[in-house]
């Protein structure tokens, strides 16, 4: 294992960033596990509090949709996020005074994922064809963002966990529309085309390795990526070139389903069920045929091990105890009946 290894650097060519991994940061990779397992987010909420909960509707902000339509005994709910960060009532305005700063008005869309209408369950809990709903629930949402002229780009994320940033413990994520393209973003889109211009070979459909695959299904594969910024982060990989998450059908979001499933649960397992946050990297609305070629979606789960200290934020650089290969053979070897 990573006993005796070296420091060492390695690019990561879809996030055009720098990871250094220091294995004598960490004792053994398998030492590297929640401290602390999942505390409720909200010690003081139940199901009879919680207004998440099924019969609670009423104590949620408004409704987008909810899935099956039109049926008390719903699965999944998405309605607007009661503490947004961004409000669509705003009018979308440029507020910029002049070339020296950008300024726009806090116009945007913050909604909440319900996954489950039970407080007691988790995303890992739910069948590969229940998370393939929440799945389409996000698929559908994004693709009503779309037609908002203004809407440039969407962020879907989960917070597991206190210290992950789940502020409710009933299982739920959230969905934030944007009229501007985040700068992790764009840099992500241009390391991609550096990576194709340089190869003609888009990066994700070149970053299946067998000593950093963990695991696979008819439609994606999961990988510890070469560069991982975090301990024991894993991306999830369409097998084929696509750009856009929203294309996803039904049969892919249940074979994703399943694989996420799969994941969370063998991160579960290995780590204590640690605090975690998993985001779909998807790309743009407004992208023209030739940026096509080179943007592949993914999701990316990272479990909450380490803290991110001064050097992390001042240089944009990581440093990771655990070397990939290592943290992917001990997540393979981990086994159980679904």
């Amino acid at each position: 294992m990573a006993t005796g290894r070296n420091p060492e650097v390695r690019k990561d060519v879809i996030f055009g960033k720098w990871v250094i991994f220091s294995p004598a940061r960490a004792r053994r990779p398998s030492d590297l596990k929640s401290k602390n397992p999942n505390p409720n987010p909200n010690p003081n909420s139940s199901s009879s509090s919680c207004p998440f909960c099924i019969g609670h509707e009423h104590e949620c902000a408004p409704e987008i949709f909810r899935i099956p339509q039109n049926v008390s005994n719903w699965k999944v709910r998405v309605i607007e996020n009661l503490y947004p960060a961004l409000r669509r009532d705003q009018q979308f305005e440029n507020r910029s005074p002049n070339s020296q700063s950008c300024v726009l008005t806090g116009f945007g869309f913050h909604d909440v994922v319900i996954e489950t209408p039970n407080h007691s369950v988790n995303l890992s809990d739910l069948s590969e064809s229940e998370i393939g709903d929440v799945l389409l629930a996000y698929k559908e949402r994004i693709e009503q963002l779309s037609c908002q002229g203004s809407m440039k780009y969407v962020q879907v994320f989960k917070n597991h966990g206190a210290s992950a940033g789940a502020s409710l413990s009933h299982s739920h994520s959230q969905i934030m529309g944007l009229p501007f393209i985040p700068p992790t973003v764009s840099s992500r889109l241009q390391s991609m085309k550096e990576y194709f211009d340089d190869s003609s070979n888009c990066g994700l459909c070149n970053i299946r390795s067998e000593e950093l695959l963990i695991d696979e299904s008819i439609h994606f594969f999961s990988i510890v990526p070469f560069a991982a910024s975090f301990p024991f982060e894993i991306w999830i990989v369409p097998r084929e070139h696509s750009s856009h998450f929203h294309m996803l059908d039904n049969e892919k979001a249940v074979d994703l389903g399943r694989l996420l499933k799969l994941m969370l649960m063998k991160l579960s397992m290995q780590l204590k069920d640690p605090p975690l946050n998993f985001m779909i990297h998807t790309s743009p609305f407004q992208l023209t045929d030739s940026h096509l070629s080179y943007n592949h979606w993914f999701l990316q789960i990272v479990p909450q091990l380490t803290v991110v200290g001064g050097f992390e934020i001042g240089s944009g650089c990581y440093i990771n105890p655990v070397f990939p290969e290592d943290a992917a053979k001990l997540l393979r070897e981990v086994n159980f009946s679904m």
